[in-house]
């Protein structure tokens, strides 16, 4: 069993992550994206670190295959927002639900692909992980149910730092955001709000 320093569940290429790659340069690093041409920048901009492992797999609620959605790379150029290419989901509509007059998002613009999916236990299971300094979750909507599916009791992990916008749909928050709160801090969790996008939970 390992302890790992930093795991990231939606890694994107990896830019936004560097300041982190170099926090955690001495400790296993891994990196979750299942997003095709991010999985290639990720590759290219990680190259350096001997530390870090990427898993192309997505993190769900089952251990199954099945279909996720992304906009196309050609699209992201032509929509003119460098995000969408962030935004790959375990459901179109959350994608379309991003439209609004300066993205005009459709259809034509989305990519279907069939991968495999695991679950929070299964990926730590692979990577015989026992303990995390920094689990950080941004996924598009799917971070309650990986955060729902974590047993505390069999991990250890010190902080946690999870995109809360989308958790009860798209750019809403209601009571599975509340439900998720209640649960870190049954777990001793202190929460507080890092911007107007994420949370962190830190262990008291």
């Amino acid at each position: 069993m390992q302890k790992f320093g930093l795991v990231v569940i939606g890694a994107h290429s990896g830019v936004r992550l560097t300041s982190l790659f170099e926090e955690y340069q001495n400790q296993n690093i891994l990196l979750v994206e299942p997003v095709p041409y991010n999985i290639a920048l990720l590759k290219e901009n990680t190259a350096k670190y001997k530390n870090i492992s990427i898993e192309t797999s997505a993190v769900s609620e089952k251990n199954e295959i099945k279909k996720f959605y992304y906009v196309k790379p050609d699209a992201v150029k032509k929509l003119g927002k460098h995000w969408a290419s962030g935004i790959g989901s375990f459901e179109k509509e959350h994608i379309l639900n991003h439209k609004y007059k300066r993205f005009m998002v459709n259809d034509s613009h989305i990519e279907q692909i069939d991968i495999q999916y695991l679950t929070f236990s299964s990926l730590i299971e692979k990577y015989s992980i026992f303990s995390i300094d920094l689990l950080q979750i941004d996924v598009e909507g799917a971070e309650c149910g990986i955060l729902n599916s974590i047993n505390f009791e069999n991990i250890e992990i010190k902080k946690i730092i999870f995109e809360f916008k989308h958790f009860d749909g798209t750019f809403t928050e209601g009571p599975k955001l509340k439900s998720i709160k209640e649960k870190l801090i049954k777990f001793n969790y202190q929460l507080r709000e890092i911007d107007k996008e994420n949370i962190l939970a830190e262990k008291n």
